[in-house]
C-alpha cells in the first residue's frame, strides 16, 4: 500500500520513509484511530483534530481547528484548565472526565488522555478522547455499518425513527412547560440532590424575584438569605421549607408569613420515578386573602361576608354536610346557584373524591386540615381543588352545630401538569430501555455471524492458495451462510421499523387458503431438512377467502418457525385451518419447552425474550411483529403454554369482502 507517493528501500532493503511521506503516514494513521484525538496549545486553542474529533463532535475539521476547548467543554473553566496544564506540565500525562458537547447540543461524557509535548520551544497536548456514554455506543455501532461493503439502509431508517421518538418527547416536554407557566401556583422542583431544577414565572413574580439577582440554589448563600430576609419568622422558613429533606417520602403543608404582609401556603410531596423518590416538587400560592378572611369570621359574619365575596378563593361554610353559605367564587366555580347549593344540596353531590394530606392544631382546640378534592361541577366537568378545613369552635355556629369553614383554591392545571410530567419521564425511561435492549440484542446478534466471516476470511487470505478448491468453498460457504443470518436480521428489523410507523398496509385479495398453507408447510419442511414432520389439518370451505397474502405468510411462517425452533427433535408440529363464515382461525400447536405464565404477558413486545430459551438465538422481535401485522390486520392472537409440555398460538382473522 502507498499513501500518496513512492517507496524508498535502503541497502539492506529496509523502507526509508521520506519526511513528505511521513507526515502524510502519520496522518493516515492518525486518522484510523478510533478514538477522537486532537492537538491543543497553552491558551486551549484546538490545533490539529482527526476524523474522528469530527464524527464525535459533528463540527466539521475547518469548524474544530477555529475553536477552542471550551466551545466543546461545558465543564471548562479557565482556572482550571491552567491548574490542569500545570500538573501535566510536572507530570506529563494526564487524565480526567468531562462533558463535552456536539454540534447538536448532545451532551456526553468523555475520557481525556493528555500528553505533554514541547516542540521547538513551545508547549502542545496531545489528546485523546473516549466516550463514557451509552449514546456513543450506538454511534459506533452506526460508524462499524458505515465501514462494511453494504451499509443498509434498513438500519438508518430505525435511526430516524429513533429520532423521531426523541422529536415527539422533546414536544411533550415543551407543552409541559407551558402547562406549568399557565398554572396560577408558584411551582418549584427540587432534585434528590437538593438542587433546584426548575421554576415557572409565578414562582419569581411571587418572591418578587429579578432574572438574573439570585442563582436558585441551595448551595448559594446569596438565595438563603435573600429568602431569610424576605419572610417574618426564617427559623420557620428555613426548618419548614429550605431544610426539608428532599429524600423524605412524607407530603408537607406549611404557611409561610412574608415582611410585607403576604402569606404563601407551600405544600410540597416527594417525585417518583416507580419505586424510587428522585426529586421533590413545591407548590406555591397566595393564601395571604383567605386567613384575612379566616380572621374576619372571628370578627363577626358581616366583615366574613364582606371579604369572602371580594376574594378570587372560593368558600364554603358546612354544618351537618350541608352547604350553609358560598362566596361568588365558589359560585362560578362550581356552576350551581346559591339558592340551589342553600337548598339542602348534599356536598356529597359535589365531592368524587378527596385525599387529606397534612392536620394542624390550633390553639389546642381546634383544627386544620389540607385536602386535596375533586369535583364534578354541575355542566359535568371535573375540577381539582387545593383546600384548607378548618372547624370554627366558639367562633360562629349554626342551631349549636358545628361550623366547618372551606377554602379552596382551582389547581386543576398543576394536577394536569403533574400527570402529564409523570407520562413524559414514563416515556422517557421506556425509551431508554428500549434503546438499551436494541443495542444489546444487536450487538449479540451480530457478533457470531460477523466472528464468522472475521475468521474464515482470515483463513482464506493465508491459506487459500494451499488449500483444496473443496475446503476453500467451505469456508466461503460459512461466509455466505453468516451474511445471510445478517441480511436477514436486518430485514426483519426493517420489517419491524416498518409495522411500527405505520409504513406496511393491509391489501386483502382472493386467495385458496388451504392451497396457501399447505405452500409455507412444504417451504418450511424443505428448510428444516424434514426433521420435524408438520401436520396440516383443514377444517371448512378454504377455497376462497380475501387476506393480505404478504402480512398472511409473515405472521404464520414466523409462528411456524418458532413451533419448529422450540420443539425437541423428531417432534411434530399441528397447524390447524377452520375457515368461517365470519373469521379464520389458524391454530399452531407444539410440544416443545413451553412459555412460563410469568413471560407470556410480555412475549409481544419488542425485544422481549423468554426466559427458559437458554442459549437458543433470537431477537425478540418476532412476535411483536406478528402482533403489530395483524392489528393492521384487525385479527387477534392469543397464546396457551404449560412448560415442558409445549404452546399453541391461536390467530382469529376477520373475513374480509372482496
Amino acid at each position: 500500500m502507498s499513501f500518496g507517493g513512492s517507496m524508498l528501500f535502503d541497502s539492506d532493503y529496509q523502507l526509508v520513509i521520506e519526511p513528505e511521506e511521513e507526515l502524510k503516514l502519520a496522518q493516515f494513521l492518525i486518522n484510523q484511530v478510533a478514538d477522537a484525538a486532537f492537538y491543543v496549545g497553552l491558551n486551549a486553542q484546538i490545533i490539529y483534530v482527526n476524523d474522528a474529533m469530527c464524527r464525535i463532535s459533528e463540527y466539521s475539521r475547518e469548524e474544530l481547528l477555529r475553536m477552542k476547548v471550551e466551545d466543546i467543554d461545558v465543564d471548562f473553566s479557565a482556572q482550571d484548565w491552567s491548574e490542569k496544564w500545570a500538573a501535566l506540565k510536572q507530570q506529563g500525562s494526564l487524565t480526567f472526565q468531562s462533558r463535552y458537547q456536539t454540534k447538536t447540543s448532545r451532551v456526553f461524557l468523555v475520557e481525556i488522555n493528555l500528553t505533554y509535548i514541547e516542540y521547538q520551544g513551545k508547549e502542545f497536548a496531545c489528546a485523546f478522547a473516549r466516550s463514557s456514554s451509552n449514546e456513543l455506543v450506538g454511534f459506533n455501532v452506526q460508524q462499524y455499518l458505515d465501514r462494511t461493503s453494504d451499509p443498509k439502509q434498513e438500519f438508518e431508517q430505525e435511526v430516524i425513527e429513533y429520532q423521531r421518538t426523541q422529536t415527539e418527547l422533546k414536544t411533550s416536554l415543551s407543552l409541559l412547560s407551558s402547562t406549568l407557566e399557565s398554572t396560577a401556583n408558584g411551582i418549584l422542583a427540587v432534585n434528590i440532590e437538593g438542587e433546584i431544577l426548575c421554576y415557572n414565572q409565578k414562582f419569581m413574580e411571587m418572591w418578587q424575584l429579578c432574572p438574573n439577582s439570585v442563582s436558585l440554589s441551595k448551595k448559594c448563600h446569596r438565595a438563603k438569605s435573600f429568602f431569610e430576609n424576605k419572610v417574618k419568622y426564617p427559623e420557620i422558613f428555613i426548618q419548614a421549607v429550605w431544610e426539608m429533606p428532599i429524600q423524605s417520602d412524607k407530603e408537607s403543608y406549611d404557611l409561610v408569613e412574608l415582611k410585607d404582609g403576604r402569606v404563601f401556603a407551600h405544600y410540597s410531596e416527594p417525585q417518583r420515578l416507580g419505586d424510587k423518590i428522585i426529586g421533590r416538587v413545591w407548590s406555591i400560592w397566595d393564601v395571604t386573602e383567605s386567613l384575612k378572611t379566616q380572621e374576619a369570621l372571628k370578627l363577626n359574619e358581616a366583615r366574613f361576608r364582606t371579604l369572602a365575596e371580594t376574594t378570587e378563593a372560593s368558600i364554603f361554610l358546612i354544618s351537618d354536610g350541608r352547604i350553609c353559605y358560598a362566596n361568588s367564587a365558589a359560585e362560578i366555580l362550581t356552576g350551581y346557584p346559591k339558592k340551589e347549593l342553600f337548598n339542602n344540596f348534599d356536598i356529597n353531590r359535589l365531592i368524587t373524591s378527596k385525599k387529606l394530606r397534612q392536620v394542624h392544631k390550633q390553639n389546642g382546640a381546634g383544627y386544620s386540615e389540607y385536602q386535596e378534592m375533586q369535583i364534578r361541577t354541575k355542566n359535568g366537568v371535573e375540577r381539582w381543588l387545593a383546600c384548607t378545613v378548618g372547624v370554627l369552635d366558639g367562633v360562629l355556629d349554626f342551631a349549636n352545630k358545628s361550623v366547618e369553614l372551606l377554602t379552596a383554591i382551582d389547581i386543576t392545571d398543576y394536577k394536569q401538569a403533574e400527570s402529564e410530567l409523570h407520562q413524559a419521564l414514563e416515556q422517557a425511561k421506556r425509551l431508554s430501555e428500549l434503546r438499551e435492549r436494541f443495542v444489546s440484542m444487536f450487538c449479540h446478534q451480530f457478533r457470531t455471524p460477523l466472528n464468522i466471516v472475521s475468521f474464515s476470511a482470515d483463513l482464506l487470505r493465508r491459506h487459500i492458495h494451499q488449500w483444496t478448491e473443496e475446503k476453500n468453498r467451505s469456508y466461503l460457504d460459512l461466509i455466505q451462510v453468516a451474511v445471510q443470518q445478517i441480511s436477514e436480521l436486518l430485514d426483519e428489523i426493517l420489517l419491524y421499523g416498518q409495522a411500527e410507523s405505520a409504513r406496511l398496509e393491509c391489501q386483502p385479495r382472493q386467495l385458496n387458503l388451504e392451497r396457501f398453507c399447505t405452500d409455507i408447510v412444504a417451504q418450511l419442511q424443505i428448510a428444516n431438512g424434514n426433521q420435524k414432520a408438520i401436520k396440516f389439518l383443514s377444517q371448512g370451505d378454504c377455497s376462497t377467502g380475501y387476506l393480505d397474502p404478504k402480512l398472511l405468510h409473515h405472521i404464520l411462517t414466523n409462528l411456524l418457525s418458532n413451533a419448529i425452533k422450540y420443539s425437541p427433535s423428531n417432534s411434530a408440529v399441528t397447524f390447524r385451518l377452520c375457515c368461517e363464515k365470519e373469521k379464520t382461525i389458524f391454530q399452531i400447536k407444539d410440544s416443545g419447552i413451553g412459555i412460563p405464565v410469568v413471560d407470556q404477558q410480555q412475549i409481544f413486545e419488542p425485544f422481549y425474550r423468554g426466559s427458559n430459551i437458554d442459549s437458543i438465538p433470537g431477537t425478540g422481535l418476532g412476535l411483536s411483529i406478528v402482533k403489530t401485522l395483524l392489528d393492521l390486520h384487525g385479527g387477534e392472537i392469543t397464546v396457551e403454554s404449560v412448560v415442558g409440555f409445549g404452546t399453541t398460538f391461536t390467530v382469529n382473522l376477520p373475513s374480509l369482502s372482496s
